[in-house]
């Protein structure tokens, strides 16, 4: 099968799988004599065994990690136990850093009970105060977009 069906199957766009093959996660597939990609089961099993990582919010480490599993299936399954235990941890943290989050955004939001003036607006006024120390250093350490592990 060509990308596009591929992609269809999996419901994968065609410049994720280009970008997974690129870092590994999916085997070279073969090419025609036009030099069009052509893929197999194979690839459709792995590249849905990869999306499944992904939306349980996997590094493409983590990822690797459990593929040389796939690739080696009589090793022993105790490291991919670790790697999930790793991985919960790293959701737990997320979570409690998305709590205070949480809290901090309802300290703003109360900030400003009733519409009035921008100019007298509370939440315009403590944004330009800065953050809060709490999310200043989440900010720090994990940057605007939450924490990036492994």
């Amino acid at each position: 099968m060509k990308i596009g069906e591929l992609s269809t199957r999996t419901g994968t766009p065609v410049e994720t799988i280009r970008y997974y093959e690129r870092e590994g996660l999916l085997p070279p597939p073969a090419r025609t004599a036009a030099n069009y990609r052509i893929y197999g089961e194979p690839h459709v099993e792995r590249l849905l065994l990869v999306r499944n990582c992904r939306a349980l919010d996997m590094t493409l480490d983590e990822i690797r990690r459990l593929l040389r599993f796939c690739d080696d299936p009589a090793d022993n399954c105790g490291e991919i136990n670790a790697l999930l235990d790793e991985h919960i941890g790293h959701v737990a943290t997320r979570i409690a850093e998305l709590k205070t989050l949480e809290k901090t955004l309802k300290a703003l939001r109360s900030q400003c009970s009733e519409e009035r003036a921008a100019r007298d607006c509370g939440i315009l006024q403590g944004l330009a105060a800065g953050p809060e120390p709490a999310r200043r250093d989440a900010e720090h350490k994990h940057g605007l977009l939450g924490p990036t592990h492994g």
